[in-house]
């Protein structure tokens, strides 16, 4: 918990609770249904929640957005981000049903009221849309876009930066991935925006691990 307020100091008491309560609802429910390898639960707040809130650090979504967690798992980068933006509704989908009666049970046990979930493929997802979609080392890029694009309202906002500037933000797809990502970049005919996560977080798991943005 203390690595996320080393980040972020804004929270409020209600997220200051929210947050500290992952630990324990998640180490319960990984002992019943695995979801989250054994080595990497006792890091759950560097490698799953401040790696999901990367989003937030980057992309400073306004109330009243709408957005598609695709392949969720456990409910990453979803349920963080959900915590972070209480007035952003989030849906979270993933094809295995187990997984999402985890994210089920942490968003009964935090009163999460603007997350849902569905146990679909992504592709299976119909008469919605979405501001974006995000994810999080889900299936390759050129898999990503294909399923988000039908999901995508076209549209965009602009955020006052603290220096004056103004950023346009316009709907896309938003995934979490590390590696050497030339050749699956390549094979989608893209030019996304690549944020370096080690440029927000000084941690060394945080290395070689990218923002991807496609708007």
């Amino acid at each position: 918990m203390d690595i996320l307020l080393k980040y972020f100091s804004d929270f409020t008491p209600r997220q200051l609770e929210q947050f500290g309560a992952l630990d324990e609802l998640y180490k319960d429910w990984n002992a019943k249904i695995n979801v989250i390898s054994r080595k990497d639960i006792d890091s759950l707040y560097e490698k799953h929640v401040l790696h999901s809130l990367a989003i937030a650090a980057a992309f400073p979504f306004p109330d009243g957005l709408e957005i598609i967690d695709i392949g969720t798992g456990g409910g990453f980068p979803g349920v963080p981000l959900a915590i972070f933006f209480p007035n952003v509704k989030f849906h979270l989908v993933d094809s295995i049903g187990k997984k999402l009666k985890i994210v089920e049970a942490v968003k009964e046990a935090l009163g999460l009221d603007n997350l849902t979930t569905q146990h679909s493929r992504a592709e299976e997802v119909t008469n919605r849309k979405f501001d974006f979609a995000v994810s999080r080392a889900v299936a390759p890029l050129g898999d990503l876009l294909r399923w988000s694009k039908p999901l995508l309202r076209k549209g965009q906002f602009t955020v006052k930066e603290g220096d004056g500037r103004e950023t346009v933000y316009r709907s896309g797809l938003v995934c979490l991935k590390g590696g050497d990502l030339a050749e699956e970049i390549n094979a989608t005919g893209t030019r996304p925006k690549m944020i370096e996560l080690s440029d927000l977080f000084e941690e060394e798991w945080f290395r070689e691990k990218y923002i991807v943005y496609v708007s």
